[in-house]
């Protein structure tokens, strides 16, 4: 349906996650992925979404310039919120069994931002999940860890995968989102975008 709506617009996707990508298919979207390098690095000043939000709009700018008339360009970042620090992605096993320590047994926010981004105007919008986990024991982590590899990640983990499964006692608000892509806010924005 929505891409009936996008006629002859173009969308692009600027994103080399697979879980991404498996979204807009399952949307039934026509898309193209383009990726340039950029690097991450946003104010120590900026909280919660307003980092992702950063980085979303971060990740367009590489695309300055090069953008056709009816391509619609989307950009996005993750940020796992947890007593006001951002956890990015893990280096390694140890730093993933401390993020993962840290979520355990609390309450944490996974914040998507996503930047849709024409010729002529530029849109920044996030949802926000909150994430409960139970108390997990040290060999659960492990054994996430050691199986799943999940350092590609946000916060270390995936909720999809293994550790979501038996681990999330609680969610309110957008599943996807967590995933990686709130579904339902890119759905209605770039409705809203071609049917002006």
């Amino acid at each position: 349906m929505l891409q009936e709506k996008l006629g002859d617009y173009k969308l692009i996707l600027a994103s080399g996650s697979p879980r991404r990508k498996q979204f807009l298919e399952e949307m039934g979207l026509d898309f193209e992925i383009r990726l340039k390098p950029v690097e991450e690095i946003y104010p120590e000043v900026l909280q919660g979404s307003e980092i992702s939000d950063f980085l979303s709009k971060l990740k367009a700018s590489a695309f300055e310039g090069t953008l056709g008339p009816k391509e619609i360009l989307m950009t996005s970042d993750t940020v796992v919120w947890h007593k006001n620090t951002s956890l990015a992605k893990a280096a390694d096993a140890k730093e993933a069994h401390e993020m993962i320590s840290k979520l355990s047994g609390d309450w944490h926010e996974v914040i998507t931002s996503v930047c849709f981004t024409t010729i002529g105007q530029q849109i920044i919008k996030n949802s926000i999940t909150k994430v409960k986990f139970k108390n997990l024991s040290d060999a659960e982590i492990d054994y996430y860890i050691t199986h799943f590899a999940p350092y590609d990640k946000a916060g270390a983990y995936g909720i999809q995968e293994w550790i979501g499964l038996i681990g999330i006692s609680e969610i309110q608000g957008s599943y996807t989102n967590v995933v990686g892509l709130p579904t339902n806010l890119v759905y209605e924005t770039l409705l809203d975008m071609v049917s002006r």
